[in-house]
């Protein structure tokens, strides 16, 4: 696996695949971001701004959905995602 970018540009929707994809490689950084935020209490417009760079103020919806996935995958990571990085990452 390459080193991740630390701040990737995020689509609209994570994945939802029971196994580990090359977007979630990516985008690494993104969700550990997502989960300190989360940890720390921060509001979730003030997350989708600075951590996915969507605005919520002109889409409200589409950053809502985008950051409720990708805080969902963050914890998919922490569960089932971090076992398929010990075997050696996404089937490429």
């Amino acid at each position: 696996m390459q080193k991740p970018p630390l701040d990737p540009d995020v689509a609209d929707g994570a994945p939802t695949a029971s196994v580990l994809t090359g977007y979630d490689e990516e985008h690494l950084v993104t969700y550990l971001r997502l989960l300190d935020a989360e940890a720390d209490g921060a509001d979730w417009k003030e997350v989708a701004r600075i951590v996915l760079h969507l605005d919520p103020a002109q889409e409200p919806d589409r950053a809502r959905r985008a950051w409720r996935s990708h805080l969902a995958r963050a914890h998919w990571m922490t569960e089932h995602g971090y076992r398929h990085l010990l075997c050696g990452g996404a089937p490429h």
